[in-house]
């Protein structure tokens, strides 16, 4: 099957979505597909043999955060061209109601498309405004995925319809064997955070405080905080005597985001909203990490309501401090979460995920004799 694959996002930022779609090129190009992607890019950016670049992207405010799109004649000429050259059985875009490549791939392709909805959003009146606009696009959209039911509740209230549920997946062998980084997690105790630093519904700044509340009765507790942002200004806004105890290594590898979620004894998650599914939770729980995040409808989903992971209440400091010592203080039940994460994160791993979504693709391909997809229940 000749697949195309839309990504609204620049690639050369690290961003949920653009794993989900290179991890999913990659499993289905594993699977004997032939897959084409279209992104976002500079063009002097490094790119897969798969990515096509579509463009310089520009930074737009969109779901609590700044995302950097592309949206305009060049872009929409770009996608032309690439949609007429791909011949494609089939065009799976992502996030298709962000201003994008994926709204553009909509409006010009005329065969079979495929929608996969990421993101959790409330009603807004932007968008209402704008649906007569957007709707010329997405009427043409001929099977949709949802990655959670907090996605496909966005995508039921702003779009209509309804969707397969199919979650986020991860390349479990990626992250289930890794060497920590040097010195961790250390004798005294080590808490991990990985995600933008200076993306407040990251909830890095809840972090911050419960590791202040922990730090001054553990005086071997260490904090390590991976990912893009301003390290100084991370720093800054932790006291000075604990500031020698915070480490902040800053964007990793994804060879070393492995080798982050190894390096600490509990894996914190206090996101305070926006999140649909929660991707970072299933590479730690890939890894076998324990895991504190926050009491988010999307997390507690992942994490089996609790069972493979603790959850805390949403944007308390205090709370998180509490769960966190909880697991500091207590191998065994580290070791019992551990072992119930990745039995959990086996359903998303991406060979399952992808067959899945092939399944959508042939409901949608015109052709005889093909199966009709059911929602994903594991």
């Amino acid at each position: 099957m000749r697949i195309g694959l839309v990504c609204p996002y620049t690639w050369d930022v690290p961003g949920g979505v653009q794993q989900h779609i290179r991890d999913l090129a990659e499993a289905l190009i594993g699977m004997g597909h032939s897959v084409s992607v279209i992104s976002p890019a500079d063009e002097d950016t490094p790119l897969p043999d798969y990515v096509v670049p579509a463009g310089r992207a520009v930074p737009v405010p969109y779901n609590g955060s700044v995302a950097r799109l592309a949206f305009g004649f060049g872009s929409m000429a770009r996608v032309r061209r690439w949609v007429k050259e791909g011949g494609f059985d089939v065009l799976h875009v992502h996030e298709p109601a962000a201003p994008s490549l994926s709204l553009l791939a909509c409006w010009v392709a005329e065969g079979p498309i495929v929608a996969t909805v990421h993101t959790a959003l409330p009603r807004s009146r932007l968008i209402h405004a704008t649906y007569p606009v957007l709707q010329t696009a997405l009427e043409k959209i001929s099977g949709r995925i949802a990655v959670s039911e907090a996605a496909r509740t966005t995508l039921v209230e702003h779009m209509g319809g309804d969707a397969v549920l199919i979650p986020n997946g991860v390349t479990v062998s990626r992250y289930a064997s890794a060497t920590p980084l040097p010195g961790w997690p250390g004798d005294g105790g080590a808490l991990g955070f990985l995600g933008r630093m200076d993306e407040p519904r990251k909830g890095l700044d809840v972090l911050l405080r419960a590791f202040g509340l922990l730090a001054r009765q553990r005086p071997g507790l260490r904090l390590l905080v991976a990912g893009p942002g301003d390290t100084g200004d991370v720093l800054d806004r932790v006291p000075a005597p604990l500031r020698p105890r915070v480490v902040l290594p800053g964007q990793v590898s994804e060879e070393d985001k492995a080798r982050v979620y190894h390096s600490v004894d509990v894996f914190c998650a206090p996101n305070t909203g926006g999140e649909s599914f929660g991707i970072v939770l299933a590479e730690a729980m890939a890894a076998g990490a324990p895991i504190v995040a926050s009491d988010l409808a999307a997390f507690r989903q992942v994490l089996r309501g609790g069972r493979a992971g603790e959850l805390f209440r949403t944007g308390d400091p205090a709370a998180l401090a509490a769960a966190a010592g909880r697991l500091l203080d207590d191998p065994a039940l580290r070791a019992k979460l551990s072992a119930a994460a990745t039995d959990a994160v086996r359903a998303y791993d991406w060979p399952a995920v992808a067959r899945d979504v092939v399944e959508v693709y042939r409901a949608v391909v015109p052709a005889p004799g093909l199966v009709t997809v059911v929602p994903w229940v594991r």
